[in-house]
């Protein structure tokens, strides 16, 4: 049966499992609104992508 000469350390343990973590989405600020929103999507609050209006929200008419 395959056993382990040595514990394995607490350093090496949290180095193995350094990659197991929540990522952040990339949120970049819509040119339109200025609201935070995801790398190219339509921007929720105002609805614009690429320079232009593409989603009717009741906010677009406060821009």
């Amino acid at each position: 049966m395959a056993v382990p000469a040595r514990k394995t350390s607490k350093t090496k343990k949290r180095m193995r499992r350094g990659h197991i973590k929540l990522n952040v989405p990339g949120l970049t600020p819509c040119p339109n609104c200025g609201e935070l929103r995801k790398s190219h999507m339509v921007c929720p609050s105002c609805g614009f992508y690429d320079g232009r209006q593409v989603v009717a929200t009741k906010n677009a008419s406060n821009n």
